[in-house]
Formats: C-alpha cells, sequence, structure tokens
C-alpha cells in the first residue's frame, strides 16, 4: 500500500470526513462522538475518523479534527459543517463588550494560536470550546483539516492567512479594486 495518492487524483478527505461526522450528530450517534472526545484512546470511531485521511501522515490531522468536531457537537442536535478559515471563526469570539480584535482575551488566546510552530492543540480547543459556549458558528471542518495539514508549510501561510481573517478591519472585507472597471 503506497502513502500518497496519485498526483492526478484530487483528495477529498476532508469533506469525506466532515460528511461522516456530521452524519454521527444527524443519527445521534452520541456513544461514537464522546469516543471521538478521548483522543488518547484509540477507539474504533478514532480509528475510522483517521481513515479519511489520504496519507498516513495526516492521519493524526484527522483525528484532531474529528476532536475538536465533537467537542464543538457535545449535545448540540444540529450539526453544522462551519464557515470560513480558523481566524474568522475566532474574530466571533467575545461577549458583548466586543468581540475577536474587540475582545482582549479572543486576541490572547488567538496570539498563542498564530505564534505557535507546532499545531497548538491545547489552544485551539480552548478557541472551539469557547466558539461553543458563544453559540458561535465554528471554522469549516474542512477546511480546518486542510490547513492544520498545512500548518509547517512555509508556502502555505497558513498562521498569516488566519491573521488577516482576524484582524482585518471590517471597513476592508469584501471590497475589491478592478482596474479598468467601467462601473
Amino acid at each position: 500500500m503506497t502513502d500518497a495518492l496519485p498526483p492526478d487524483i484530487p483528495s477529498n478527505g476532508p469533506e469525506l470526513l466532515t460528511d461522516w461526522l456530521v452524519s454521527l450528530v444527524r443519527n445521534r450517534r452520541y456513544g461514537d462522538l464522546a469516543n471521538l472526545r478521548r483522543p488518547s484512546a484509540p477507539t474504533r470511531t478514532l480509528m475510522e475518523a483517521g481513515s479519511y485521511a489520504p496519507t498516513g501522515a495526516d492521519r493524526e490531522v484527522y483525528e484532531y479534527v474529528a476532536f475538536l468536531f465533537a467537542i464543538y457537537h457535545r449535545g448540540v442536535q444540529r450539526p453544522t459543517r462551519g464557515h470560513g478559515s480558523f481566524g474568522a471563526a475566532a474574530r466571533r469570539i467575545g461577549g458583548p463588550a466586543g468581540r475577536g480584535p474587540d475582545d482582549p482575551g479572543a486576541v490572547r488566546l488567538f496570539d498563542l494560536i498564530v505564534s505557535s510552530r507546532r499545531i497548538p492543540r491545547r489552544h485551539l480547543q480552548h478557541a472551539v470550546a469557547r466558539l461553543r459556549a458563544g453559540e458561535q458558528q465554528p471554522p469549516s471542518w474542512a477546511g480546518l483539516v486542510e490547513d492544520l495539514g498545512r500548518w509547517n508549510d512555509r508556502t502555505a501561510r497558513i498562521a498569516y492567512r488566519w491573521a488577516v481573517d482576524f484582524h482585518e478591519p471590517r471597513s476592508n472585507r469584501g471590497k475589491t479594486s478592478q482596474k479598468g472597471s467601467s462601473t
């Protein structure tokens, strides 16, 4: 068995993992979700989450994102596939006084995440728990798999992309400048 997919076959492992995780919530497989919240125990459910990884090297990331998904969906009746990058999701952390860059706790937590050389597991877990507690939309689970899989790839600049999504002023979001536009 080879450890990598041929270059002409795209990997849809992150989407397949997300579909499977969503089905656990929809089908009320709460025991399986509880097993995912115990990442140190090599359960059948954790091994199944890892089986969606296209390579053996990616397996740990898939298992970890399944753990985060289970943390977020503890006691939740409706599953969510999430939306946007982790930086955009972290922008939703906070309270009535402010969210994201306007919340000092969110800023400290986010700074710990993006300054880490290794995947910041404990801090990501804390951020997902804060999103859940605040009833805020989580990041795209498939996108999180892809981003964490490339965390140490300097050309991908995952932490930088997340920081832009977190810190960029709202007035700059969504604006595009097109040269030569007649409108």
